[in-house]
């Protein structure tokens, strides 16, 4: 297996016959289609991404979607730098040019990571009271040294001034479903089938969501797609993140084109879709939350879910000696996914004090500590051991790790149900806030209502695609 001695399999999105060269900071890699710069970053073994904005303290890659906090590069093209992409979802391509931001001279050997050793003496806004004098030296020589230092990336306007602008384009259509998972492709088929148009607008570079983390469920996934492929009124918009919800059914969806569609369009890199629509279905799901703990920013702490989704897309594992601190049996199919691959898991470090899903990793022979926290991470640019404690706190000693995966729970994502005026509910069971939508708006369904499962969220995604048939049944 190519693409990194991080790659432990064949991935659902890549290649493996098809390597792919790109650079990183000046060093030659090799990663394989399908992958994104993230994921094949760390198939290659590159934990250390960037730096923090202040005090220039090390970071890796957290997440593996677009709520990436950490991981972002400048991307260099034929028309200059492009500051701020997240390496996670930045579709790696022959050729592809990216640097780390943020640090100088190098990304190992960083001078302002002098701030962090300093970080006592400089508490928010320090600024305005230690250099309020002499006055004439504020603006120029205090001013602009601190936005010199202000931000992440540098903008390049003349390659924002020569880039190939985006178009516009206008949609209309009798239902929008934001979300390609397994509620948004089970109402898109019920809907289709119904005779209406339904326009399906997925964010990601392949439909399927948390179909596509379980081998078992390809079967589904792809006479979902079938189902779709037959019913005519039916449109799969991949690439295309529903960014706004506004009045009177106006949506805002950005495109993104793929290195193809791109090439035949002059270069042109984005699409925005005013959609007009009379009804709504939000099947966005779930965000995965952090814990807060003692330096749990050092490179190598990452979402459990994440590290999931680099086994299961694209063949990548994300340490050789995982440990997991979580709260919640979904997250334990990290370390399970991990084991299947060949990989040990250092231990499982467990708030509850015991659960099924902690008796199935006791029989698989990895270590559970129920009712304890993570209470250090040892390491600066990488994990090196976890310290835990038990909850009363009894101290358990430390555990040997190279990375640490994460898991506090599972937030809906209802940012575009509240911009639709949906009120907040809280989900006690979650311990996280839903929305109630008017259903003269919309509907939700999947994990973003608190569907937990993929089999749940498939038959709530039927259920409210039969009620919006119903109600528009006649005026479509």
């Amino acid at each position: 297996m190519s693409g990194g001695p991080g790659r432990v399999g064949g991935g659902a999105l890549v290649d493996a016959g098809r390597p792919v060269a790109f650079r990183f900071d000046g060093r030659a890699l090799e990663g394989l289609a399908g992958d994104t710069l993230a994921s094949a970053l760390l198939a290659n073994g590159v934990r250390l991404v960037g730096r923090s904005f202040k005090y220039h303290r090390p970071r890796g890659v957290v997440t593996a979607g677009p709520e990436e906090p950490c991981a972002l590069v400048d991307v260099l093209g034929p028309h200059g730098r492009e500051p701020n992409r997240p390496a996670t979802t930045l579709p790696l391509e022959e050729g592809l040019r990216a640097e780390s931001q943020n640090r100088w001279p190098t990304l190992a050997w960083d001078l302002a990571a002098i701030n962090d050793r300093l970080a006592r003496f400089l508490p928010a806004g320090f600024y305005y009271k230690t250099f309020m004098s002499p006055g004439f030296a504020w603006e120029r020589l205090f001013e602009p040294l601190i936005r010199r230092a202000a931000g992440l990336g540098r903008l390049d306007v003349a390659a924002s001034v020569a880039a190939p602008p985006g178009e516009i384009v206008h949609e209309h259509t009798d239902v929008l479903i934001v979300g390609g998972g397994a509620a948004g492709l089970a109402a898109a088929a019920v809907l289709g089938e119904a005779g209406l148009r339904v326009l399906l607008a997925e964010q990601d570079v392949a439909p399927g969501g948390g179909t596509l983390l379980e081998p078992r469920l390809g079967d589904w996934l792809a006479a979902a797609t079938a189902r779709l492929g037959r019913a005519p009124g039916v449109r799969l918009l991949t690439r295309t993140a529903v960014v706004g919800a506004y009045g009177h059914g106006v949506y805002g969806a950005l495109e993104t084109l793929s290195a193809t569609e791109s090439a035949a369009f002059g270069g042109m890199r984005t699409r925005l879709r005013v959609v007009r629509a009379q009804r709504v279905l939000l099947a966005t799901g779930a965000v995965e939350r952090l814990i807060a703990f003692p330096h749990n920013d050092v490179p190598g702490v990452m979402l459990a879910g994440a590290a999931l989704a680099y086994l299961r897309r694209y063949g990548v594992a994300v340490g050789r000696r995982p440990a997991l601190f979580v709260n919640s049996d979904e997250a334990y199919a990290a370390a399970f996914a991990l084991a299947d691959a060949g990989i040990e898991c250092a231990g499982i470090v467990d708030p509850r004090r015991d659960s099924p899903a902690a008796d199935r990793a006791r029989e698989r022979g990895i270590p559970v500590h129920g009712g304890a926290e993570v209470i250090d991470v040892a390491g600066r640019c990488a994990v090196r051991a976890i310290a835990h404690a038990q909850r009363d706190g009894a101290r358990r000693g430390w555990i040997d790790a190279d990375c640490l995966l994460v898991s506090g729970g599972y937030t809906p994502a209802i940012a575009l149900a509240s911009q639709l005026g949906a009120t907040a509910r809280w989900l006690p069971d979650l311990a996280a806030f839903g929305a109630d939508l008017d259903t003269a708006a919309g509907r939700l369904a999947g994990a973003v209502a608190g569907e937990v499962g993929v089999a749940a969220a498939a038959r709530a995604g039927e259920a409210a695609a039969h009620a919006i048939a119903a109600e528009l049944r006649g005026t479509a």
